[in-house]
């Protein structure tokens, strides 16, 4: 497991003011305790398909065990893996809360906001990107570019053009 976080404890255990301190706003400009979001239906599913998840995959793994006290060999590697798969879905569960505290209290950008930045970013603004992006590849500003490279890279920003919006035709976005 990991060392405790110090700001991770000020969300655990908000003060007794109740919304004042570190992990007591819901976020950046936010009112109420921070933890607030647990308790919506969107992460109340969430936390009933956790728990069923994990009493199946006990359930699984006490099956498996008791058909390899009865004799089957493959059963006894299963006896492991489904309490090994239940603790999986408990760290992801619980990483997932963490990171959702971490962008209410601003630590991490929120990823949502980001992609729909990226999405909304105007024409010209794609070159700028690409020159950022080949500086912090390791290209020298100044320096030329490789033609098989600027070749490459104009067949990608033409396929992506091309397909830009094509989901939409099809009911998919």
């Amino acid at each position: 497991m990991e060392n405790a976080d110090p700001a991770d404890a000020a969300v655990a255990e908000p003060p007794a003011g109740g919304s004042g301190g570190p992990g007591g706003s819901g976020g950046p400009g936010g009112s109420g305790p921070a933890w607030r979001f647990l308790v919506r239906p969107r992460w109340l599913g969430w936390h009933l398909l956790v728990v069923v998840s994990f009493c199946g995959m006990g359930w699984l793994g006490d099956w498996q065990f008791r058909r390899a006290l009865s004799g089957n060999g493959l059963s006894w590697a299963y006896t492991f893996e489904w309490p090994l798969f239940a603790v999986f879905a408990v760290v992801f569960w619980a990483r997932t809360i963490r990171d959702e505290f971490r962008i209410r209290r601003g630590e991490i950008p929120d990823p949502r906001a980001i992609s729909a930045e990226a999405e909304n970013l105007p024409a010209g603004i794609a070159g700028a990107v690409q020159a950022a992006g080949a500086v912090q590849a390791g290209g020298v500003p100044g320096e030329e570019e490789d033609e098989e490279l600027s070749a490459y890279n104009a067949y990608l920003a033409r396929l992506n053009a091309e397909v830009r919006h094509h989901g939409r035709w099809h009911g998919l976005r």
